[in-house]
């Protein structure tokens, strides 16, 4: 028996099939054609590059906003959990793990290679090499920045919110509740975790095999392999993914945790190299200026479309909306992955440590491996830098030839790639294994190690046959689509929020005020019963009527001069009395109706209305409060209620201070 339960698969086979097919056939597509398939994706993604970058611009930018108003806002408070839940991880194990599955080998890829481009494009290298350097730093800063994260923690946070806080399977599926409630469960629901399940595979194998050609490429410039021949790939790939799956099947709490711990450790030791062995004065001097560079022209680069700027375009298809859908089409990993370690931070501690935390540490990375490459190449090494700077693969390694211990800080360099590439790839098949059994909570370890059987191979298959770039192609057309879904979800968690803010704010009604105990058992019938339209009838004609009459009986023999009003559609009945110079004094009750939820009317222990609608007599006033409902009133209570009301009216009047506000004689009727 417990042989056989190892071998029993936990995966949806809606999503996994529909899923493996479409993932092995554009791979299998991309190698046998590359040159035809690439044609045909690169034309795609032209298209949506010119004429729709505006999505994207627009996008990302109330990704931004709405993740800054949610930190300020009264919803910051609100957990990602019970509110009695805490977090399952340490801070700085907690920001490890977010950062190394964010950014990873990129971060290593791109960070003297991206400064080197923007310093050297004709757009920037026509100015000074002051402007040229600053706008080098300034971009990016811009595309690694702020912005990115939002992406990645907007979907985070929908996920981890509808996950720990509604108790939805933690599933993209989940994050469209409020809008698609039960449909989730059925087609709507797979088709979005198909979508999101072949956007994480196509988005880790092509930065794996990224990863792969630079630790290839590092390792020949060293001498520890003769060449970046593809044997030499298949080697790398198979130790990496080896080391990757032994990590995953131990699970996040043990593999994932302690390698991104200790990556962060090395990652942190070879910046300090860098900065000091470096020209340090200067590394400190541009990285303070280029964050306040950053945040004088934030808004301005955030809405920048370069429309007036022909000259530019090119270059801003090629980086600015690139990354932008790069990191769109990452985000079902990462938001995937940063969720389910985040379970009982509040909102807005998420919102402040991804946003801001992994953004300073890359505007530090940055500056000290891109900075340093620029002020060399000028200064030390008369452009071979600049020279190599369309060579990302071999250039990280080229800069560290001009800094003192070379081979040292070589192989730091290599372990960080190594180690992100292992981080990457086992968090990668914890999230794709996650998608594919829709969250459930034990799967055997073949089948988490199958699916980095699989990365494997077709990354392999692609880096031989020249496929690699269709496929990056095709991963940056996923977004489009995907960015109107992350959209969706804004307007899904708004609505979510906005609920649970209420319902724990959700005081007692204002009816429980003077309950004694006394008539506790009539009370109980009517709280279980829904009432129906002659329930409230009866209650406005007898109790709420008898009592405004009796009231303005005694109104009168105090020289009170108050008027009752009584209709029939709407049924209400009102007291009012009359001032000359002061607004009126009103206090009515009416007739309203609620639809009652289909879950309440099939609820057994609740009385169904009958009706679909629940009837309830409801308290307005004469300017414009908010009305609460009477119904459990007694005829005693509902006259204590107006006295109430009318003794909060005359301490008003009373005031001096409030003329301007109650000195007009145009009483606002609500009924």
């Amino acid at each position: 028996m417990s042989k056989t339960k190892n071998f029993r698969s936990s995966l949806s086979m809606g999503v996994t099939i529909p899923s493996l097919i479409f993932i092995v056939g554009v791979c299998l597509a991309s190698a046998i054609f590359p040159e035809a398939v690439n044609k045909i994706l690169n034309d795609i993604k032209a298209f949506i590059f010119v004429n729709l970058n505006w999505v994207y611009v627009w996008s990302v930018t109330i990704f931004v906003l709405f993740l800054l108003f949610l930190m300020v806002s009264k919803f910051g408070d609100i957990k990602l959990g019970r509110n009695d839940s805490s977090p399952d991880y340490s801070f700085f194990s907690w920001i490890s793990m977010l950062f190394a599955a964010g950014m990873g080998i990129g971060l290593m890829y791109f960070s003297v290679s991206e400064p080197m481009q923007h310093y050297t494009n004709e757009i920037f290298a026509k100015k000074s090499y002051v402007n040229a350097a600053k706008n080098a730093q300034l971009y990016t800063f811009f595309h690694w920045g702020i912005h990115a994260w939002a992406i990645y923690g907007l979907v985070g946070l929908a996920l981890s919110y509808f996950a720990y806080r509604y108790k939805l399977p933690l599933s993209l599926r989940s994050c469209l509740y409020p809008l698609l409630k039960d449909r989730i469960q059925g087609n709507w629901g797979n088709a979005i975790d198909v979508f999101a399940l072949c956007s994480t595979f196509f988005g880790i194998t092509t930065t794996l095999g990224f990863g792969v050609v630079q630790v290839n490429s590092g390792l020949e410039i060293l001498g520890i392999v003769p060449s970046t021949d593809f044997i030499y790939q298949v080697f790398i790939v198979v130790i990496l993914v080896s080391i990757s799956v032994f990590s995953a099947t131990t699970g996040v709490d043990k593999g994932v945790r302690i390698l991104s711990n200790i990556n962060i450790g090395v990652v942190i030791l070879l910046m300090v190299f860098v900065l000091f062995l470096g020209p340090t004065i200067y590394l400190i001097g541009s990285f303070t200026e280029g964050i306040g560079n950053y945040i004088n022209n934030f808004f301005s680069l955030t809405f920048n479309t370069h429309v007036y700027e022909e000259e530019s375009l090119p270059w801003f298809y090629n980086w600015t909306v690139l990354y932008w859908a790069w990191w769109i089409s990452w985000s079902p990993f990462v938001g995937l992955f940063i969720a389910k370690i985040s379970k009982g931070r509040t909102i807005r501690e998420f919102i402040a440590a991804v946003l801001i935390l992994p953004s300073i540490f890359n505007f530090i990375w940055m500056s000290v491996f891109g900075n340093s490459a620029i002020w060399l190449d000028s200064h030390v090494a008369e452009g071979a830098l600049s020279a190599l700077a369309t060579d990302p693969d071999s250039l990280m390694f080229r800069f560290l030839e001009y800094l003192p211990l070379t081979k040292l800080i070589s192989f730091m360099v290599i372990g960080i790639i190594m180690i992100f590439f292992v981080t990457s790839a086992d968090s990668g098949m914890f999230v794709m294994n996650s998608i594919a059994t829709k969250n459930a909570k034990i799967s055997p370890k073949w089948q988490i190690a199958g699916w980095g059987g699989l990365l494997a191979v077709l990354a392999l298959f692609l880096l031989n046959a020249g496929g690699l770039e269709a496929l990056q192609s095709m991963t940056l057309i996923t977004a489009l689509p995907f960015s109107l879904i992350i959209l969706m979800m804004i307007v899904c968690l708004v609505k979510a929020l906005s609920i649970d803010k209420k319902y724990y704010e959700q005081e007692f009604s204002v009816s429980t005020v003077p309950w004694s105990g006394k008539f506790w058992k009539e009370r109980l019938k009517q709280i279980v019963n829904a009432d129906a339209r002659s329930d409230v009838d009866e209650f406005i004609n007898q109790i709420a009527a008898e009592a405004i009459h009796e009231l303005q009986q005694e109104f009168m023999k105090n020289g009170v001069e108050a008027k009752v009003t009584q209709g029939s559609e709407p049924k209400f009945v009102e007291i009012e009395i009359q001032y000359d110079l002061v607004n009126n004094f009103l206090y009515g009750i009416r007739r309203e109706s609620r639809e009652v939820p289909e879950y309440f009317q099939s609820e057994e222990n609740l009385t169904d209305s009958g009706e679909g609608e629940a009837y309830f007599p409801l308290a307005y006033f004469g300017d414009a409060r908010q009305g609460y409902d009477v119904r459990f009133f007694t005829r005693e209570e509902l006259i204590a209620d107006i006295l109430k009301h009318y003794e909060r009216f005359v301490a008003i009047i009373s005031e001096g201070k409030n003329e301007m506000f109650i000195s007009s004689n145009a009483n606002r009727r609500i009924r």
